[in-house]
């Protein structure tokens, strides 16, 4: 498995990536369409990623549209148009409507993450994946990375992109050796914050009989809201296949049953019995939570943790993070999973520009996608935590703020807040440019300086010529 590159410059950028999860498999998809060698190494022997419901928002479907993949992934997904907020009474509190496709073009999509995943993995060679490979550590030189996998194998390349998520390998081995140097912000060593666990999952295909929205085009989403003696928010989703996926979020602080759970792995298959059987009688649109239980598989049901965290370094000399390594926020409408393919976009825009390949501007490429990227991330995180709180909150604060952004708050600016969150949409520069979809003026992106002087270049020699 050994490579080492070549000591000459003409050459493409090789390029290491930690981590088979969706920054890392949309990364590689991208480096294939531009011709750039690349391997992705995965720690685990196989994934299999959590049945939970996973959302796309418009500001990253047109790079699926420019990779070909746009018209498979709606075949398992359903539009996520309307939102019904509950009380856990069923009475609703309110019920957004995100029809706005004239404006935005795209509609918000809903779907099971393993459908998703699957079709980004099989995108990718066989041979450029490789599993039960972790990354133990690496050095890095002028001269190019050296990554050390666990059976001690040894792989050199141009740069290591981490993409292995919020408790990223590639970031911890980065950071020691940065604070060793005295060169690490003492932010980036504070521990993540941690404010919700949610357990969720996803059913058996379902009798649609007994479950008539299941035939319904759009996704149903519920958020059914506890009252004060219960800080639970719990949701459901129909998504193609007759299935419901399911979301059971308690808020940390106001639980002893959830503060019981912090220390647990997140994104592990775990014995959850204990928080199921303590919410069984929880009521839901298609009867109890008790109900969907018992028609999801055990292995089906996940716990996890919403953290966050922005951090200040992302990147040094010739290492990278993307994604959750760099950045983990709070999921709000699928903001984890597109950011982390909106980062994979912007690098590999940046690592194309390249040329030649050398030490300096292999540096200036990582710079530059951090210094296009960083803002556009920062923004989010206010964002982030005022969805969540209006979504899973429960103090008299967030309950209060609830009502008031869902009952009295004027259309029309909900509808900008709407335009400002979808009219980022970053696109590869070396592919042909999605067609635009929808009246929002999007915002643009950095150009790529090496098609800039690859059209620069005839001008200049058609002038010396005339000269």
């Amino acid at each position: 498995m050994s490579t080492s590159p070549s000591d000459t410059t003409d050459r493409l950028p090789h390029v290491l990536i930690s981590g088979a999860g969706l920054a890392g498999l949309f990364l590689g998809i991208l480096l294939e369409k531009a011709g750039i060698p690349y391997n992705i190494y995965e720690r685990a022997a196989e994934i299999k990623p959590i049945g939970a419901v996973m959302c796309l928002a418009p500001n990253v479907l047109a790079a699926f549209e420019q990779l070909g993949l746009y018209e498979e992934l709606m075949t398992f997904s359903k539009k996520g148009i309307y939102s019904t907020y509950y009380t856990d009474r069923l009475e609703v509190i309110a019920r957004h409507d995100s029809t706005d496709g004239d404006l935005i073009g795209y509609d918000r999509i809903l779907f099971a993450r393993p459908e998703l995943y699957d079709l980004l993995f099989r995108q990718i060679p066989p041979s450029k994946v490789h599993m039960s490979s972790k990354i133990a550590s690496f050095e890095q030189d002028k001269g190019g990375v050296t990554i050390t996998l666990g059976d001690n194998t040894t792989v050199r390349g141009d740069i290591l992109v981490g993409a292995d998520g919020a408790h990223s390998a590639v970031r911890n081995h980065l950071y020691q050796t940065l604070d060793k140097k005295g060169l690490l912000p003492k932010s980036d060593t504070e521990a993540m914050s941690v404010g919700y666990v949610s357990l969720l999952g996803t059913t058996e295909v379902l009798d649609p009989a007994k479950y008539p929205g299941l035939l319904k085009d759009d996704c149903e989403t519920s958020f059914i809201i506890g009252d004060k003696k219960t800080p639970y928010t719990w949701a459901t989703f129909t998504v193609p296949g007759n299935k419901i996926c399911w979301n059971v979020i308690i808020q940390l602080g106001l639980s002893s049953i959830a503060d019981e759970e912090v220390g647990s792995s997140d994104w592990i298959t775990q014995d959850n019995q204990k928080m199921m059987d303590s919410i069984r009688h929880f009521s839901t649109t298609y009867g109890t939570m008790g109900d969907l239980f018992d028609v999801t598989q055990s292995d089906r049901v996940s716990k996890v943790f919403f953290e966050d965290k922005l951090f200040e370094t992302w990147n040094h000399g010739r290492v990278v993070l993307i994604g959750d390594a760099a950045h983990k926020l709070l999921p709000s409408t699928g903001a984890g999973a597109v950011n982390a393919m909106q980062d994979a976009v912007l690098i590999a825009n940046h690592i194309y520009d390249i040329k030649p390949t050398t030490h300096e501007n292999i540096q200036t490429a990582l710079n530059e996608y951090k210094e296009e990227r960083f803002d556009a991330i920062k923004d989010q995180y206010p964002q982030s935590h005022i969805s969540a709180q209006l979504m899973y909150g429960h103090t008299l604060y967030e309950r209060i703020l609830r009502q008031v952004i869902f009952n009295w708050m004027p259309k029309s600016v909900m509808r900008r807040q709407l335009s400002k969150n979808t009219a980022y949409r970053p696109q590869a520069n070396f592919l042909p440019q999605a067609p635009k979809r929808g009246n929002l003026d999007i915002i643009p992106q950095w150009p790529s300086k090496r098609i800039q002087d690859n059209k620069e270049g005839p001008k200049n020699v058609t002038a010396a010529a005339t000269v």
